[in-house]
């Protein structure tokens, strides 16, 4: 193996090493910003915050957590303002990955409510629920 070939393979061990790096270091980022809006979310509940899954019906008949209501995300700030929830009564917000969840409290957000918290995912929520 000549000289340049070497070196070559050299840079591109260190390439691929600081990419490896870089991509485990944002995942263990993720991952503490995920367990920590959990617990936030937890927090919330246990404080009494009203707990929303935004699924379908049909997800939440499958399961959802305790005392939770259901409202599907689509409808999110209608069925709120239908119910007289007041905007600033806490509220966790949770669906099955977080995405809907997101997009029902920015709806929330929208219509004038301080206190709305996406709690995220409802398996990452039962896995990491205070005992």
């Amino acid at each position: 193996m000549s000289y340049m070939h070497k070196l070559q393979y050299k840079r591109s061990n260190v390439i691929v090493f600081t990419a490896l790096t870089f991509v485990l270091f944002m995942f263990s980022k993720f991952a503490l910003a995920v367990d920590k809006d959990v617990e936030q979310a937890w927090q919330k509940i246990d404080a009494g915050a009203l707990i929303v899954d935004v699924r379908t019906a049909e997800e939440f008949a499958q399961g959802h957590l305790p005392n939770a209501i259901n409202i599907p995300f689509e409808q999110i700030a209608k069925a709120f303002a239908e119910r007289k929830i007041a905007t600033d009564k806490s509220v966790v917000l949770y669906c099955r990955s977080g995405r809907r969840s997101g997009i029902a409290n920015d709806a929330l957000i929208s219509a004038g409510y301080s206190h709305t918290y996406n709690g995220g995912g409802y398996q990452m929520l039962m896995q990491r629920q205070p005992k």
